[in-house]
C-alpha cells in the first residue's frame, strides 16, 4: 500500500517537470537530431568556405583508375622537360612506352654533356648515322674501360673519335668529367706529366682564398696518400698557377711563388694535424704562426692567422 503511493507520487512529479518516460525519448531523440543538424551544417560550411574533400578523393581515385598520364598527348615541349629528370637507365625504359619521345637526341645529347662536359666529338660536324645515344653508350664504355686500365681507357676514346690524341683535349675531358676513378687518374696524371700541365692551367683561382682554392685544386686533381716526388710537383704547379691567377694580390702581399709553395706544405701539415685523430697534441695558433713565419719571413701574422681559422673551420685542404 505504501509503495503504490510513493509511485503514483514520483510519477506525478515526473509529469509536473517534464519528465515522463515517453518525453524523455522525445527530448533525447530531440537532441541527437540537432546535434546532427548542426555537424551537417558545420560540413556544408566547410566545403563550400574550402576544399571539398569529398569530390579531391573522387577524383583522385578516377585519376587512379586512369593510370599515368599519356605524355604523348601534353606538349612537346613540357614531355621533354619530363624526360630530361631521367637518367639513362630510366629513358631507356621509358621508351619501351614512348618510343618517339625517350629517343629523341636532344634528351641523349643532355644527358651526354651533363656526364661527360667535354669530348673533342662536341665540336666537330656529325658523321653519318651519329647518334647520342649511341655516343652516351661509348662513353659509359670507355669510363669504365679507363676506370679498370686508364690508358686503355684513353685509347678506346680516341679509337671511337671521341677524344683527339691531344695533351689538352684529354685534360679538359678529365676536367669536365667526374665518373673517372681518382685513384685510377691519380696514376694515369703522374705518369702523363703534360696532360697534368694543361689540367692545371685549367683551373682560375682569381681573388680566392689560398685554403679554398688549394681545396678546389685537390678536388680535380686528387693528393697522393704519402709525401712524395708527385706531391711535391702538384704543390709547384698549383703555386706557379696561384700566383699566375692573382698578381696583384700577389704584389700586394710581397708573396712569390716559393712563398707560396711553404705556405701549401703548411696547410697540408696543419690539416693533418687538427684532424687526426691520433694527434692528441693539436697545433695552436700561435705556434702555426710562429712557425710560419719561420720559413716565410715576409708574411704578416694576420695572414696567417686567417689560413689557421680557415682550416679550423671548415677543415683538411686535401680531403
Amino acid at each position: 500500500m505504501g509503495q503504490g503511493l510513493w509511485r503514483v507520487a514520483r510519477n506525478q512529479q515526473l509529469q509536473h517537470q517534464g519528465y515522463s518516460g515517453q518525453g524523455y525519448l522525445t527530448r533525447e531523440h530531440g537532441r541527437r537530431l540537432a546535434t546532427n543538424s548542426i555537424s551537417n551544417t558545420n560540413h556544408r560550411k566547410q566545403a563550400q568556405g574550402g576544399i571539398d574533400i569529398y569530390h579531391l578523393l573522387k577524383a583522385r581515385k578516377s585519376k587512379e583508375q586512369e593510370g599515368f598520364i599519356n605524355l604523348e598527348m601534353l606538349p612537346p615541349e613540357l614531355s621533354f622537360t619530363i624526360l630530361s629528370y631521367l637518367n639513362a637507365t630510366d629513358l631507356c625504359l621509358a621508351s619501351c612506352v614512348w618510343q618517339d619521345l625517350a629517343n629523341d637526341e636532344l634528351l641523349w645529347q643532355g644527358l651526354c654533356k651533363s656526364t661527360w662536359g667535354h669530348c673533342s666529338i662536341y665540336n666537330k660536324n656529325p658523321p653519318l648515322g651519329f647518334s647520342f645515344r649511341r655516343l652516351y653508350m661509348q662513353l659509359d664504355e670507355g669510363s669504365l674501360t679507363f676506370n679498370a686500365n686508364p690508358d686503355e681507357g684513353v685509347n678506346y676514346f680516341m679509337s671511337k673519335g671521341i677524344l683527339d690524341d691531344s695533351p689538352k683535349e684529354i685534360a679538359k675531358f678529365i676536367f669536365c668529367t667526374r665518373t673517372l676513378n681518382w685513384k685510377k687518374l691519380r696514376i694515369y696524371l703522374d705518369e702523363r706529366r703534360d696532360v697534368l700541365d694543361d689540367l692545371v692551367t685549367l683551373h682560375n683561382f682569381r681573388n680566392q682564398f689560398l685554403p679554398n682554392a688549394l681545396r678546389e685544386f685537390f678536388k680535380h686533381i686528387h693528393a697522393p696518400e704519402e709525401r712524395g716526388e708527385y706531391l711535391e710537383t702538384l704543390i709547384t704547379k698549383f703555386s706557379h698557377r696561384f700566383c699566375a691567377c692573382n698578381p696583384d694580390l700577389m704584389r700586394e702581399l710581397g708573396l712569390s711563388p716559393d712563398a707560396v709553395y711553404v705556405l701549401c706544405y703548411s696547410l697540408i701539415l696543419l690539416s693533418i694535424d687538427l684532424t687526426s685523430p691520433h694527434v692528441k697534441n693539436k697545433m695552436s695558433k700561435r705556434e702555426f704562426i710562429r712557425n710560419t713565419r719561420r720559413a716565410a719571413q715576409n708574411i704578416s701574422e694576420d695572414f696567417v692567422g686567417h689560413l689557421y681559422d680557415n682550416i679550423y673551420l671548415i677543415g683538411h685542404v686535401a680531403a
